[in-house]
């Protein structure tokens, strides 16, 4: 990943803000709206500053009803608006699933496109600490299963920007995944104007050994993996950015070139964004595959409260450094 040299080593908060701070500045009819956006400046502080500068029709605080305040970003999007919805948290949003599956992701298409609907729905997704089971879900998995709708996940500060000013300017229903754990991770992020196209992935780190993708905290995870192997393994480091809809293209050309592939994700493994890579790369790349694809995935069970509970249910460093060399038969005994 190459960030252009004009760049300012911010936090995935600030860099979150920026991006709607500038599409606002360059739209009239984006708002944003979410419980504590606006006088307490957002639960983690993303909105910080916002409704000062953009006024309380523009940034506005809702009441604690998910499913009320997305059916009325549903409703403005539908109207010419371009709302901006924030889920205090992904756990919450689930409250919003009717809203969202059942209309948001469908009026375009059952209106035979006499509807749009831009809007995006952003917030924190998958564990953070110690905040027990009904607040450490993975929302990927369910949303991204449903035709309609754009699924993103954050992982830097560049993508974070990058893909928030392309999830606001497009017309389609965006979830935006971000983490909690990360809102205060830094990075370059380029000082003129840039947006990234959804449904591109980015290599991340260029290798010839195998193919690694991960996304969100995992991506983050798979670096300090490949700092342990060390030089003398050669990982191909994928950042998907959108999940829905996938880069196949980006992974197919990677394993042709790698021909083995890891996929590394916070959520359990079952009907995972893993397992349809997985899917995709078996029927696309089987005769260019030198081993079959491996996982490493969250336990699959309710996320427990205790600190070490739920670091043993979380995949680890250690997980992936072994899956990778299982994944080159580097301990094969000869």
């Amino acid at each position: 990943m190459t960030v252009p040299t004009q760049a300012t080593k911010i936090s995935i908060r600030e860099a979150l803000r920026q991006a709607m701070c500038e599409e606002m500045r360059r739209d009239a009819d984006i708002f944003l709206l979410g419980e504590e956006v606006a006088e307490y400046d957002g639960a983690y502080k993303v909105s910080k500053g916002m409704l000062k500068e953009f006024g309380a029709r523009r940034v506005v605080d809702a009441p604690i009803s998910e499913a009320g305040f997305a059916g009325l970003g549903i409703g403005a999007a539908m109207a010419g608006l371009r709302p901006i919805i924030e889920m205090m948290t992904w756990n919450f949003g689930i409250q919003a699933f009717d809203q969202i599956i059942n209309h948001a992701a469908k009026v375009r298409y059952m209106s035979g496109g006499q509807f749009k609907v831009p809007l995006v729905l952003r917030g924190p997704n998958g564990v953070a600490h110690m905040l027990g089971a009904t607040h450490s879900q993975y929302i990927e998995p369910f949303l991204a299963h449903v035709p309609g709708l754009v699924v993103v996940a954050v992982s830097t500060p560049y993508d974070a920007k990058g893909l928030l000013k392309a999830a606001i300017r497009d017309d389609n229903p965006v979830i935006f995944l971000e983490s909690e754990f990360m809102y205060g991770d830094t990075g370059e992020v380029p000082d003129a104007e840039y947006l990234l196209p959804l449904g591109k992935g980015m290599v991340v780190r260029e290798g010839t050994d195998a193919t690694v993708v991960a996304w969100g905290k995992m991506l983050k995870l798979v670096l300090r993996a490949a700092d342990v192997l060390g030089d003398d393994v050669s990982l191909e480091i994928i950042n998907p950015m959108t999940l829905q809809p996938l880069d196949t293209q980006l992974l197919v050309a990677s394993v042709n070139k790698t021909h083995r592939l890891l996929v590394v994700e916070e959520a359990p493994a079952f009907a995972a964004i893993g397992a349809e890579i997985a899917a995709q790369i078996q029927e696309r790349c089987f005769d260019e595959l030198d081993a079959p694809v491996a996982r490493v995935s969250a336990k699959h069970l309710p996320v427990p409260y205790a600190d070490h509970l739920e670091r043993a249910t979380l995949p680890s460093v250690e997980e992936v450094v072994a899956a990778v060399r299982q994944l080159l038969y580097m301990d094969t005994q000869a």
